[in-house]
């Protein structure tokens, strides 16, 4: 063998040396809880350290919102002015998101949902409206399942009954293999994030930097694990199945222009064959973001369905509903 192919081989050896420690490095990284938030505050449980934030008047029924993957509570940012106005609203950074503490392992579906209840009973929150968007759908149906009595209704924006159809996009594919994944983690730069959270939204909707930050404050870990929890909890039982058995009153909405979720007026009329009662809305010119690019009308929804509380204060549907909440957002970036 020539010195020439013994260099080269050297080098491949080296480079693959390199890779194989990068994984090991990158896949054992945590990061501590820390406040992220204005209002943030980090709650000590026993399943691990998060940020969450409480704020509305304290009298005011209460409003839980958990959000998606790779996200953090400023994804709310649109929506909890308009919550909080009469609601008391609690928003957590979930387990590896955000300001939450970020370990090697602890995301699935049901210890995430522990948490948020953990954060409930800290904060002496209970009969509540808990809206969880995309992987925050998942924790949403499995607070209902495992702790119903702080639970008084559900919304679900964005998450299909299953995953099975679900695309987070080539770039987000790859950062998912073993080895590629971590060697990609370590070097992304700002335009690859951006553009792997572009599938989130319509298309032509601008990513705001700070969406981009929460992405770099995870750990692969974190970005490994989650949805991968969140398709075994859907797999193993149909969101739709969980929340039928759970008899909690259900809203799901989604954007018509979807990137993500393959043909969402498909997937919400699962969750109405399935679920008695269930109410559904489908929001044109958004896509898998309603809560962020049209917090208004997404706001006037679940405020709506939370008012249907009373028989006598029932909620506005269709055209009445459109009169209400008839365009005020942008449909292109961020409110």
């Amino acid at each position: 063998m020539g010195r020439g192919w013994k260099i080269a081989i050297g080098i491949v050896a080296a480079i693959v040396v390199l890779i194989g420690v990068n994984a090991l490095v990158t896949s054992a990284e945590t990061k501590p809880a820390e406040v992220t938030e204005q209002d943030g505050r980090i709650v000590k449980l026993p399943g691990g350290e998060v940020e969450a934030i409480d704020v509305g008047p304290r009298d005011g029924s209460p409003i839980v919102l958990v959000h998606c993957f790779t996200c953090a509570i400023d994804w709310w940012d649109g929506m909890i002015p308009r919550l909080a106005r009469e609601h008391r609203v609690v928003a957590v950074d979930l387990l590896g998101h955000g300001g939450s503490e970020k370990p090697t392992s602890g995301y699935a579906i049901e210890n995430q949902a522990d948490l948020v209840a953990g954060v409930m009973g800290r904060f002496g929150v209970g009969e509540a409206m808990v809206v969880g968007h995309s992987l925050g759908g998942s924790v949403a149906t499995a607070l209902a399942e495992r702790s119903p009595q702080l639970v008084e209704r559900v919304v679900i924006v964005d998450t299909p009954p299953t995953l099975e159809d679900g695309d987070l996009g080539l770039l987000a594919k790859l950062a998912f293999q073993p080895a590629i994944g971590e060697a990609l983690w370590r070097i992304k730069p700002d335009f690859s994030v951006r553009q792997g959270l572009e599938v989130a939204f319509a298309p032509g909707f601008e990513v705001p930097d700070a969406f981009v930050e929460d992405l770099k404050r995870m750990t692969y870990s974190a970005y490994k694990e989650s949805p991968a929890e969140s398709e075994d909890y859907s797999n193993e039982e149909g969101l739709d199945e969980r929340m039928r058995e759970s008899g909690k009153p259900l809203l799901v909405i989604m954007g018509a222009e979807e990137q993500i979720i393959d043909d969402p007026p498909a997937r919400l009329a699962e969750y109405r064959e399935t679920v008695p009662g269930a109410e559904t809305e489908l929001i044109e010119s958004v896509g898998h973001s309603p809560n962020v690019e049209a917090p208004a009308r997404t706001a006037a929804l679940v405020l709506a369905f939370g008012s249907s509380k009373s028989p006598a204060n029932k909620r506005k549907t269709g055209k009445a509903l459109q009169a209400d909440v008839q365009n005020p957002d942008g449909v292109r970036g961020r409110p």
